[in-house]
């Protein structure tokens, strides 16, 4: 393997605070074009992709927004509304259901393989990203504001993406803590 694409994959980093200005639109198609040749059994190609523009954004900050001042008070949903208006881009991954379940999960692992491909290509190219999976996704009225069908979709994570104004540090366990060898 490469030293490059070993830095690439080590270096990688979620992204919680962004600067100013979003990636060209042209750059993102092109990291999703990779992103689904991700390995998946049976070829299902189970993931779909949805690039949000700022009107479905701000309607998902919004819904967003209100379960949080339901749960937390309106100060925290106030909160929530200007952190999620500020994202530069917005992206969301929906994965096919399916009533077998041991192909549900195949999929999912599959569209997690894509996302990474994903991830690595915006990185290779200084985009970052986060990956949330708060209560709003699970909101029937997410889905609904994406686009996505419920009754063959369900959504793996909504992502931010654009230029770090800030890249975290980070650690890994050493190898002997992570690898089981038998004989």
């Amino acid at each position: 393997m490469s030293a490059a694409f070993k830095d690439l994959i080590r270096n990688r980093r979620t992204v919680h605070s962004f600067a100013p200005g979003v990636p060209p639109r042209a750059l993102i198609v092109d990291a999703i074009e990779a992103a689904s040749w991700a390995p998946n059994h049976r070829l299902t190609q189970p993931w779909r992709f949805y690039l949000l523009g700022p009107q479905t954004a701000a309607a998902i900050a919004q819904l967003n927004a209100a379960l949080v001042t339901a749960s937390k008070g309106a100060p925290a949903g106030a909160a929530k509304l200007e952190r999620w208006l500020g994202m530069p881009g917005h992206l969301v991954v929906t994965c096919s259901t399916s009533d077998d379940p041991l192909r549900e999960r195949e999929d999912y692992a599959a569209c997690c393989c894509a996302i990474q491909n994903l991830q690595l290509v915006l990185w290779s190219e200084g985009v970052g990203m986060k990956w949330t999976t708060g209560a709003v996704v699970r909101e029937s009225r997410f889905l609904e504001l994406i686009g996505a069908d419920p009754a063959t979709e369900s959504v793996v994570g909504m992502f931010w993406y654009g230029y770090p104004a800030e890249v975290p540090r980070m650690t890994r366990k050493p190898i002997e803590a992570i690898l089981k060898e038998r004989p």
